[in-house]
């Protein structure tokens, strides 16, 4: 498996966490695979072969070749049915909107075509992608139209990203209070932007925050036993830390790491 992470240019860097793609062979039967909520929504096109979606009902649905995936409020389970070929842009939680020319609330945990969104332009983009003969080719093509996107739309809501920044770097642990005393805001408004330009909620965002920066610690096993672990990562105790993990993965954190770390690793925000 190939897995490489690339930065955005810098007329993307305040809309695009970066830039990832992956290739691997084709293999035998492949297990599905969890993805947990990062709080990124993704803009992903498979020239390779493409994936399937496990759904909570029990269908099985292919992805499009090309699509933008929202917010992901619950864990998603997907598997290659082939080879996989992928580049995908990671956006930050508030990058992605001013691209848009749909409400980011209609992708929630689904995957939508881009065609569906941007229309011909979006289908140029994905042949574009299919032709190319390298990741930065490939690369190059997405951040093309990303930028043709942002002359014809909005810019950065500043009070959302000031948000968004305090959040990440407390780790999830910010309270509502302060994050609205930190950007003289209150906290209604600061709620309705989040809606609007995130998908989620200012609380959703801080607990999907605070799940990755434990994720890693665990996945780095840099605690001594779950009860500091929870205690340093802003939880109650341990029993509160693994409802919330629960709550987003479906499984208890050790049943997690022992089947999930393979995509775990690979689509969540930790670049």
């Amino acid at each position: 498996m190939d897995y490489q992470v690339h930065p955005p240019s810098p007329d993307l860097q305040y809309f695009v966490k970066c830039f990832w793609t992956l290739e691997d062979e084709a293999r035998g039967e492949v297990l599905p695979q969890r993805v947990v909520p990062d709080g990124c929504m993704e803009l992903i096109i498979h020239y390779g072969d493409l994936y399937q979606q496990f759904l909570p009902d029990g269908t099985i649905i292919i992805q499009p070749r090309s699509f933008i995936f929202g917010q992901i409020t619950s864990y998603i389970e997907i598997a290659p049915t082939g080879r996989s070929g992928i580049v995908a842009s990671r956006f930050l939680p508030e990058g992605l909107a001013p691209l848009l020319n749909v409400p980011v609330a209609s992708l929630e945990n689904k995957a939508v075509a881009l065609v569906e969104i941007f229309g011909a332009k979006a289908q140029a983009l994905e042949d574009k992608v299919l032709m190319a003969s390298s990741q930065s080719e490939r690369i190059q093509f997405i951040q093309d139209f990303l930028l043709e996107q942002l002359c014809e739309q909005r810019s950065i809501d500043s009070i959302t990203k000031s948000c968004v920044d305090a959040i990440v770097q407390s780790q999830g642990q910010i309270g509502m209070t302060d994050l609205a005393g930190q950007v003289n805001s209150n906290r209604r408004r600061i709620e309705r932007r989040f809606n609007t330009i995130i998908g989620m909620s200012p609380k959703q965002l801080s607990r999907v925050v605070r799940l990755q920066a434990t994720m890693k610690m665990l996945e780095q096993k840099h605690f001594s036993n779950l009860t500091t672990l929870a205690l340093e990562n802003g939880y109650y105790d341990q029993a509160h830390f693994i409802k919330d993990f629960r709550e987003f993965t479906g499984v208890t954190p050790g049943s997690f790491f022992a089947g999930n770390l393979q995509f775990a690793a690979l689509f969540a925000s930790t670049e």
